[in-house]
């Protein structure tokens, strides 16, 4: 008997949230450079995140595909794309599609977003059955104030007790939700198709974006059960290097992200 190492197909992608400060092309540029295998764009202030023409002509200079597109769901891209919600998804399922993206990720409505919280699971199914685009609905968190606890999406935060068949598990919200990502993991099963990879302590409503290892969250144990289940979703690094001090310290915590994917993704399994 000896060991076979098994690595899966599943893709591993930079979002481009990844590089902010730095922009979109840079995305492309440093995601070429370091070796991943495609980006997920972070439709976000930034007009090239929002122009499908720019972005057509990156994969083609970069030859790099776009395997996701982020949907424009948080407060600070309430305006990104106009102010419809539904809008907004078309608009995002039709750049996935001109892009050959196969994924949009897509957060739970506010609350305050009453029509659309009201009709988001009915109307995804609407959407699905005209496009072979998957929506992923993002495990977001809740908020705590004064020992409180507020929700501030609709019908939850959790996505996994809704019937949604694709959902995008995102490690960093897990570790503010003090949620547990292997049995969420396991709970989700086949319906786990994107995975956001990053790492948290879990402070209270800090989303913070680590790079994978450097907080308390299961990122090896995920990506190894993946890895043995054969997932075919995608990795998306998604971390925040705003506070880098250089470029260089930039680029070395998205080359340590990306390496400690493909590490744990490389699953050893006994053979003949």
């Amino acid at each position: 008997m000896s060991d076979v190492l098994r690595v899966p197909s599943a893709k591993i992608a930079l979002s481009t949230a990844s590089v902010y400060p730095e922009r979109t092309p840079d995305a492309f540029e440093l995601a070429a450079r370091l070796g991943y295998d495609g980006v997920e764009i972070m439709v976000g202030a930034d007009p090239v995140s929002q122009d499908v023409d720019v972005l057509e002509r990156l994969v083609d200079h970069y030859q790099l595909p776009i395997l996701a597109v982020h949907a424009p769901c948080l407060l600070v891209t309430q305006r990104v794309w106009g102010r419809d919600p539904w809008a907004k998804l078309v608009r995002a399922q039709k750049a996935a599609e001109r892009l050959g993206a196969r994924t949009v990720v897509v957060h739970p409505p506010f609350r305050w977003q009453r029509d659309y919280a009201r009709d988001f699971e009915t109307g995804l199914a609407r959407m699905r059955e005209e496009t072979d685009v998957a929506f992923a609905v993002e495990n977001m968190f809740p908020l705590r104030a004064r020992g409180n606890e507020v929700v501030p999406y609709a019908p939850s935060w959790n996505p996994v007790d809704h019937d949604f068949p694709q959902v995008t598990l995102d490690l960093s919200h897990t570790a503010v939700s003090g949620t547990d990502a292997l049995e969420m993991a396991a709970k989700l099963g086949d319906r786990l198709a994107h995975l956001h990879l990053a790492d948290g302590i879990g402070t209270a409503n800090k989303d913070e974006h680590l790079v994978p290892g450097r907080g308390n969250q299961p990122c090896a144990p995920i990506l190894e059960r993946l890895a043995t289940t054969g997932y075919g979703g995608l990795v998306v690094l998604e971390i925040n290097t705003r506070k880098a001090a250089s470029r260089s310290e930039r680029v070395d915590d998205l080359a340590e992200g990306l390496a400690f994917a493909r590490l744990h993704l490389a699953a050893s399994t006994a053979g003949a």
